[in-house]
């Protein structure tokens, strides 16, 4: 089917805006936290349930919606999730049982997992492999602008509508954006033969590609175990910083992943070299991290060093492309989706881990404990760098053997 290049951009707006839109989804609660706890009499242990499942349902969907990309492709798939978290809003305007909104927010989880999966799809539908990286660049950023920008907006609608009638809205926007995406993204074609069971096969006996998930997995540690969770604490116990200091600094990493991100992936294009972007990006972030566990890093060099780490945290996007690569085309969003769930799956690898380290630590002091905790983010690093190294080399070898067969 040829489409005009005009609809191109459309269809990845659009897909982008999904995007987008599932990062409020998944960030509301934050803002609506007293009125849902308030409506539904739910105590803090009630509420991280509400809040938490968002994932549970999040992660399950990625092989399911996976394979049904690679078969139906994203007109459906991507319309029907996007319902999906229609229906699962629903529940906290019509019902007054906490278990139904509980079970809403599942839904929602599992309709949001195919916004970056069908961006992916449409992505590799769309435009020219070699700028593959650079379009999913720009979709993370929209999407993250949706994640930084979001809440403030959503937080006053809050005050001035009332949070039932911001609900009701975003339930409106979601029909809207489902039916542009059911109209103007065309129906694909699926070209797979094979069965559920060989696809999912191909992808998790593919060497290469699982070694390139789990090293890109240690890699997570900046963003997931130390932005998003520990990164405030520490600053506070390591570096005397008040809490207005320790939010902007970590939100640093944020917006330089969010702004910077792009270059990354242009820079990876022009090259071609994306295992060596990656081993990069962690040899950065593996020096901040060594200079800030060690006590070196002043406000100013700290701001531009978590500005360097946010822009190598788009190695993730370098390195589920390259996982990609490992398998056939009629598998990609398949092998997308298993990448993207492994590497994820890492930052609650971290966040356990670390906590566990700071309690085991406490008799050293409260500081002392932090330091020893956050010091397995620049352990991991290391032995992510290596392992993509390894990978690099062995890469090269190939390639090397390869010519020489042909020359021969």
């Amino acid at each position: 089917m040829s489409i005009s290049r005009k609809m191109v951009w459309v269809m990845w707006m659009t897909a982008s805006i999904f995007y987008a839109y599932q990062f409020i989804m998944r960030v509301m609660p934050n803002i609506m936290i007293e009125d849902i706890m308030q409506q539904y009499h739910m105590d803090a242990a009630v509420f991280g349930q509400y809040s938490g499942i968002y994932y549970i349902g999040y992660v399950l969907m990625h092989l399911p919606i996976g394979i049904m990309l690679d078969r139906i492709g994203p007109k459906k798939v991507m319309t029907g999730c996007m319902l999906l978290i229609v229906l699962g809003l629903l529940p906290v305007v019509l019902s007054d049982n906490w278990i139904y909104p509980i079970m809403g927010r599942f839904l929602i989880g599992m309709g949001s997992s195919a916004a970056i999966l069908g961006v992916f799809k449409i992505i590799r539908m769309s435009f020219a492999e070699k700028h593959f990286s650079r379009m999913l660049s720009f979709s993370v950023t929209i999407g993250l602008l949706g994640a930084i920008y979001g809440g403030g907006p959503v937080a006053q609608m809050c005050e001035v509508l009332g949070y039932k009638m911001v609900i009701q809205i975003f339930a409106g926007l979601g029909i809207v954006l489902a039916g542009i995406t059911y109209f103007i993204i065309p129906q694909m074609a699926s070209n797979n033969q094979g069965t559920v069971t060989s696809d999912i096969k191909t992808v998790f006996t593919n060497r290469s590609l699982l070694a390139v998930c789990f090293f890109a997995g240690l890699l997570v540690g900046p963003i997931e175990g130390f932005a998003d969770v520990w990164g405030a604490e520490f600053l506070k116990q390591e570096y005397g910083f008040d809490s207005v200091a320790t939010g902007y600094l970590t939100s640093l990493i944020y917006v330089g992943m969010c702004f910077g991100g792009p270059v990354l992936g242009i820079i990876t294009e022009k090259t071609g070299r994306y295992l060596d972007s990656i081993i990069g990006a962690g040899l950065v972030m593996l020096v901040v991290f060594i200079a800030l566990v060690a006590g070196w890093l002043t406000v100013s060099t700290m701001t531009v060093g978590f500005l360097l780490v946010g822009i190598s945290c788009i190695y993730q996007v370098l390195a589920i492309y390259k996982a990609s690569t490992y398998v056939p085309e009629n598998v990609a969003g398949l092998a997308t989706a298993v990448a993207n769930m492994i590497i994820m799956s890492f930052g609650y690898v971290f966040h356990s881990v670390i906590g566990f380290v700071i309690n085991v630590s406490s008799e050293a002091g409260v500081a002392q404990a932090f330091v020893y905790g956050i010091s397995v983010i620049p352990i991991t690093l290391g032995i992510g760098v290596v392992g993509f190294l390894i990978l690099s080399y062995q890469e090269k070898n190939r390639l090397v053997q390869a010519n020489c067969s042909v020359n021969s």
